[in-house]
Protein backbone atom coordinates (compact mmCIF):
# COMPACT_ATOMS: atom_id res chain seq x y z
CA UNK A 1 0.00 0.00 0.00
CA UNK A 2 1.25 3.38 -0.72
CA UNK A 3 1.74 5.52 2.40
CA UNK A 4 2.67 8.56 0.16
CA UNK A 5 3.21 12.10 0.21
CA UNK A 6 -0.20 13.37 1.85
CA UNK A 7 -2.79 15.70 0.08
CA UNK A 8 -3.01 19.24 2.00
CA UNK A 9 -6.08 20.08 -0.59
CA UNK A 10 -8.02 16.69 0.73
CA UNK A 11 -11.65 16.21 -0.19
CA UNK A 12 -13.95 14.40 1.55
CA UNK A 13 -16.33 11.78 0.60
CA UNK A 14 -19.96 12.04 1.33
CA UNK A 15 -20.65 11.20 5.05
CA UNK A 16 -17.61 12.06 5.82
CA UNK A 17 -15.48 15.17 7.28
CA UNK A 18 -12.28 16.75 6.41
CA UNK A 19 -9.80 16.80 9.47
CA UNK A 20 -6.79 18.42 10.09
CA UNK A 21 -3.77 16.46 12.21
CA UNK A 22 -2.43 18.15 15.23
CA UNK A 23 -0.27 17.21 17.62
CA UNK A 24 -0.75 13.87 19.58
CA UNK A 25 -3.27 12.84 17.51
CA UNK A 26 -3.66 9.10 16.67
CA UNK A 27 -6.42 7.43 14.75
CA UNK A 28 -7.49 6.13 18.46
CA UNK A 29 -8.00 9.36 19.94
CA UNK A 30 -10.07 11.07 16.76
CA UNK A 31 -11.96 7.63 16.79
CA UNK A 32 -13.16 8.59 20.79
CA UNK A 33 -13.63 12.33 20.03
CA UNK A 34 -15.36 11.96 16.60
CA UNK A 35 -17.83 9.23 18.00
CA UNK A 36 -16.19 6.51 15.55
CA UNK A 37 -13.93 3.61 15.32
CA UNK A 38 -10.51 2.89 14.27
CA UNK A 39 -11.79 0.41 11.24
CA UNK A 40 -14.21 3.11 10.06
CA UNK A 41 -11.34 6.19 9.79
CA UNK A 42 -8.95 4.11 8.53
CA UNK A 43 -11.32 2.36 5.71
CA UNK A 44 -12.13 6.46 4.91
CA UNK A 45 -8.17 7.32 4.60
CA UNK A 46 -6.89 4.03 2.95
CA UNK A 47 -3.77 5.66 1.66
CA UNK A 48 -2.97 6.92 4.91
CA UNK A 49 -0.31 5.58 7.47
CA UNK A 50 -1.88 5.40 10.91
CA UNK A 51 1.26 5.19 12.72
CA UNK A 52 2.93 8.27 10.69
CA UNK A 53 0.50 10.87 11.12
CA UNK A 54 1.96 14.53 10.81
CA UNK A 55 0.84 17.67 12.02
CA UNK A 56 -1.27 19.86 9.24
CA UNK A 57 -2.07 16.50 7.32
CA UNK A 58 -5.95 16.54 6.12
CA UNK A 59 -7.34 13.19 6.84
CA UNK A 60 -11.71 12.30 6.57
CA UNK A 61 -13.63 11.94 9.20
CA UNK A 62 -16.26 9.43 8.64
CA UNK A 63 -19.80 9.60 10.77
CA UNK A 64 -18.50 12.30 12.37
CA UNK A 65 -21.70 14.59 14.23
CA UNK A 66 -20.50 17.87 14.05
CA UNK A 67 -20.89 19.61 17.63
CA UNK A 68 -24.46 21.27 17.98
CA UNK A 69 -25.79 18.22 16.22
CA UNK A 70 -26.88 15.83 18.81
CA UNK A 71 -29.89 13.46 17.96
CA UNK A 72 -33.22 14.85 19.02
CA UNK A 73 -34.09 14.76 22.65
CA UNK A 74 -29.91 15.00 23.27
CA UNK A 75 -27.36 17.85 23.59
CA UNK A 76 -23.96 18.28 22.65
CA UNK A 77 -21.57 18.61 26.05
CA UNK A 78 -17.91 19.32 25.89
CA UNK A 79 -15.72 16.92 28.09
CA UNK A 80 -14.05 18.51 30.85
CA UNK A 81 -11.88 17.68 33.66
CA UNK A 82 -12.83 14.99 36.16
CA UNK A 83 -15.32 13.97 33.56
CA UNK A 84 -17.38 10.39 34.42
CA UNK A 85 -20.05 9.44 32.84
CA UNK A 86 -21.20 8.62 36.40
CA UNK A 87 -20.55 12.16 37.37
CA UNK A 88 -22.83 13.59 33.41
CA UNK A 89 -25.31 11.53 34.82
CA UNK A 90 -25.90 13.28 38.37
CA UNK A 91 -25.27 16.73 36.93
CA UNK A 92 -27.73 16.13 33.75
CA UNK A 93 -30.48 13.93 36.23
CA UNK A 94 -29.89 11.30 33.66
CA UNK A 95 -28.01 7.66 34.10
CA UNK A 96 -24.85 6.37 32.68
CA UNK A 97 -27.09 3.79 30.48
CA UNK A 98 -28.21 6.15 28.96
CA UNK A 99 -25.47 8.21 28.04
CA UNK A 100 -24.02 5.25 27.09
CA UNK A 101 -27.05 4.00 24.91
CA UNK A 102 -26.26 8.18 23.31
CA UNK A 103 -22.76 7.51 22.40
CA UNK A 104 -22.68 3.88 21.40
CA UNK A 105 -19.07 4.68 19.91
CA UNK A 106 -17.45 6.30 23.21
CA UNK A 107 -15.28 4.47 25.73
CA UNK A 108 -16.41 5.73 29.04
CA UNK A 109 -12.95 4.72 30.45
CA UNK A 110 -11.18 6.85 27.78
CA UNK A 111 -12.41 10.32 27.77
CA UNK A 112 -10.33 13.40 26.63
CA UNK A 113 -10.39 16.97 27.24
CA UNK A 114 -12.39 18.72 24.44
CA UNK A 115 -14.10 15.74 23.09
CA UNK A 116 -18.02 16.17 22.45
CA UNK A 117 -20.27 13.70 23.80
CA UNK A 118 -23.77 13.69 23.76
CA UNK A 119 -26.46 14.15 26.79
CA UNK A 120 -29.79 12.62 26.43
CA UNK A 121 -32.77 13.51 28.24
CA UNK A 122 -31.04 16.78 29.69
CA UNK A 123 -33.13 19.48 30.70
CA UNK A 124 -31.48 23.25 29.85
CA UNK A 125 -30.52 25.21 33.30
CA UNK A 126 -33.96 27.47 34.24
CA UNK A 127 -36.36 24.71 32.91
CA UNK A 128 -37.21 22.62 35.59
CA UNK A 129 -40.44 21.03 35.28
CA UNK A 130 -43.84 23.23 36.16
CA UNK A 131 -44.14 23.53 40.35
CA UNK A 132 -40.55 23.48 40.17
CA UNK A 133 -37.75 25.82 40.48
CA UNK A 134 -34.13 25.16 39.57
CA UNK A 135 -31.28 25.29 42.33
CA UNK A 136 -27.92 24.98 41.75
CA UNK A 137 -25.60 23.12 44.47
CA UNK A 138 -23.66 24.89 47.14
CA UNK A 139 -20.94 23.58 49.53
CA UNK A 140 -22.55 21.80 52.14
CA UNK A 141 -26.23 21.48 50.49
CA UNK A 142 -27.78 18.26 51.18
CA UNK A 143 -31.60 17.13 50.47
CA UNK A 144 -32.33 17.76 54.03
CA UNK A 145 -31.33 21.41 54.56
CA UNK A 146 -32.52 22.16 51.18
CA UNK A 147 -35.96 21.00 52.12
CA UNK A 148 -36.01 23.06 55.38
CA UNK A 149 -35.05 26.27 53.74
CA UNK A 150 -37.39 25.87 50.83
CA UNK A 151 -40.13 24.95 52.91
CA UNK A 152 -40.50 21.98 51.03
CA UNK A 153 -40.17 18.12 52.24
CA UNK A 154 -36.98 15.22 51.34
CA UNK A 155 -39.78 13.21 49.34
CA UNK A 156 -40.96 15.79 47.49
CA UNK A 157 -36.94 16.82 46.45
CA UNK A 158 -36.66 13.52 45.78
CA UNK A 159 -39.05 13.14 43.38
CA UNK A 160 -38.57 16.17 41.51
CA UNK A 161 -35.36 15.10 40.71
CA UNK A 162 -35.61 10.81 39.92
CA UNK A 163 -31.58 10.59 38.74
CA UNK A 164 -30.44 12.43 41.54
CA UNK A 165 -28.72 10.82 44.03
CA UNK A 166 -29.19 12.46 47.31
CA UNK A 167 -25.47 11.06 48.69
CA UNK A 168 -23.12 12.36 46.12
CA UNK A 169 -24.40 16.26 45.26
CA UNK A 170 -21.59 17.87 43.97
CA UNK A 171 -21.05 21.54 43.92
CA UNK A 172 -22.49 23.55 40.80
CA UNK A 173 -25.21 21.09 40.46
CA UNK A 174 -28.28 22.02 39.20
CA UNK A 175 -31.77 20.35 41.03
CA UNK A 176 -35.42 21.01 41.00
CA UNK A 177 -36.25 22.20 43.85
CA UNK A 178 -40.62 21.53 44.27
CA UNK A 179 -42.49 24.79 45.29
CA UNK A 180 -44.03 25.30 48.34
CA UNK A 181 -45.91 28.57 47.63
CA UNK A 182 -44.64 32.07 47.14
CA UNK A 183 -41.40 32.28 47.88
CA UNK A 184 -38.63 30.42 49.40
CA UNK A 185 -39.32 30.86 53.21
CA UNK A 186 -42.15 29.47 55.24
CA UNK A 187 -45.54 30.52 55.79
CA UNK A 188 -45.93 32.62 58.91
CA UNK A 189 -49.63 33.95 59.52
CA UNK A 190 -49.22 36.15 62.29
CA UNK A 191 -45.54 35.77 63.24
CA UNK A 192 -42.41 37.07 60.76
CA UNK A 193 -40.45 35.50 58.69
CA UNK A 194 -36.77 35.67 59.80
CA UNK A 195 -33.71 34.45 58.25
CA UNK A 196 -30.78 32.78 59.85
CA UNK A 197 -27.57 34.60 60.78
CA UNK A 198 -24.19 33.31 61.81
CA UNK A 199 -24.15 32.48 65.65
CA UNK A 200 -28.05 32.64 66.06
CA UNK A 201 -29.99 30.17 68.01
CA UNK A 202 -33.38 29.08 69.03
CA UNK A 203 -32.86 30.24 72.29
CA UNK A 204 -31.26 33.33 71.62
CA UNK A 205 -33.85 34.25 69.29
CA UNK A 206 -36.95 33.53 72.07
CA UNK A 207 -35.12 35.95 74.01
CA UNK A 208 -34.87 38.85 71.43
CA UNK A 209 -38.11 38.47 69.65
CA UNK A 210 -39.85 37.25 73.49
CA UNK A 211 -41.47 34.22 72.61
CA UNK A 212 -40.61 30.54 73.62
CA UNK A 213 -38.15 27.95 71.47
CA UNK A 214 -40.85 25.74 72.14
CA UNK A 215 -43.03 27.98 69.92
CA UNK A 216 -40.47 28.60 67.41
CA UNK A 217 -40.32 24.88 66.96
CA UNK A 218 -44.22 24.58 66.98
CA UNK A 219 -44.03 26.95 64.28
CA UNK A 220 -41.54 25.82 61.96
CA UNK A 221 -42.60 21.78 61.77
CA UNK A 222 -39.30 19.44 60.52
CA UNK A 223 -36.74 22.58 61.45
CA UNK A 224 -33.31 20.88 63.16
CA UNK A 225 -32.92 22.98 66.79
CA UNK A 226 -29.61 22.48 66.64
CA UNK A 227 -28.44 22.81 62.75
CA UNK A 228 -29.38 26.28 62.02
CA UNK A 229 -28.08 27.26 58.30
CA UNK A 230 -26.94 30.73 57.64
CA UNK A 231 -29.66 32.12 55.06
CA UNK A 232 -32.04 29.62 56.01
CA UNK A 233 -35.46 31.49 56.29
CA UNK A 234 -37.96 30.39 60.08
CA UNK A 235 -41.07 31.68 61.22
CA UNK A 236 -40.73 33.86 64.31
CA UNK A 237 -44.64 33.62 65.91
CA UNK A 238 -45.76 36.78 67.30
CA UNK A 239 -45.40 37.25 71.07
CA UNK A 240 -48.44 37.77 72.85
CA UNK A 241 -49.35 40.93 73.79
CA UNK A 242 -49.38 41.80 77.78
CA UNK A 243 -47.61 39.02 78.42
CA UNK A 244 -45.97 40.35 81.23
CA UNK A 245 -47.29 39.50 84.45
CA UNK A 246 -49.43 41.58 86.54
CA UNK A 247 -47.28 44.79 88.48
CA UNK A 248 -44.94 44.45 85.55
CA UNK A 249 -44.35 46.27 82.00
CA UNK A 250 -42.75 45.90 78.83
CA UNK A 251 -39.75 47.01 77.91
CA UNK A 252 -37.53 46.86 75.03
CA UNK A 253 -33.79 46.52 75.34
CA UNK A 254 -31.90 49.17 73.76
CA UNK A 255 -28.26 49.75 73.13
CA UNK A 256 -25.74 49.21 76.82
CA UNK A 257 -28.62 48.24 78.44
CA UNK A 258 -27.90 45.96 81.76
CA UNK A 259 -30.30 44.29 84.47
CA UNK A 260 -28.09 46.46 86.79
CA UNK A 261 -29.02 49.89 85.30
CA UNK A 262 -32.58 48.57 84.71
CA UNK A 263 -32.81 47.96 88.51
CA UNK A 264 -31.69 51.52 89.05
CA UNK A 265 -33.69 53.07 86.27
CA UNK A 266 -37.10 51.66 87.15
CA UNK A 267 -35.91 52.03 91.16
CA UNK A 268 -36.23 48.29 91.35
CA UNK A 269 -33.77 45.32 92.40
CA UNK A 270 -32.00 43.18 89.96
CA UNK A 271 -33.25 39.74 91.39
CA UNK A 272 -37.23 41.43 90.78
CA UNK A 273 -35.93 42.12 87.05
CA UNK A 274 -35.08 38.15 87.39
CA UNK A 275 -37.86 36.61 88.50
CA UNK A 276 -40.45 38.67 86.46
CA UNK A 277 -38.41 37.25 83.08
CA UNK A 278 -37.32 33.15 84.09
CA UNK A 279 -36.17 32.59 80.34
CA UNK A 280 -33.98 35.28 79.60
CA UNK A 281 -30.42 35.18 79.99
CA UNK A 282 -29.39 38.74 81.96
CA UNK A 283 -25.86 38.27 80.15
CA UNK A 284 -26.90 37.82 76.59
CA UNK A 285 -29.66 40.82 76.25
CA UNK A 286 -29.94 41.90 72.62
CA UNK A 287 -31.50 45.09 71.04
CA UNK A 288 -34.72 44.83 70.34
CA UNK A 289 -35.45 41.76 73.09
CA UNK A 290 -38.80 42.62 75.52
CA UNK A 291 -38.64 42.05 78.57
CA UNK A 292 -40.68 43.11 81.80
CA UNK A 293 -40.09 45.19 84.51
CA UNK A 294 -41.62 44.91 87.40
CA UNK A 295 -43.48 48.09 88.99
CA UNK A 296 -41.61 49.99 91.85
Amino acid sequence: MNYGRYDINQTCPSGTQPYTIRAGDTFYALAIRFNTTVAAIMAANPNVDPNRLQIGQVICIPGATPPGHCPSGTQPYTIRAGDTFYSLAIRFNTTVAAIMAANPNVDPNRLQIGQVICIPGATPPGQCPSGTQPYTIQAGDTFYSLAIRFNTTVAAIMAANPNVDPNRLQIGQQICIPHSGPGPGPSCPGGQLYTIRSGDTLYALANRFNVTVATIIAANPGIDPNNLRVGQVICIPASTPGRCPSGSSEYTIRAGDTYFNLARRFNVSVQAIMDANPGVNPDALQIGQVICIPRA
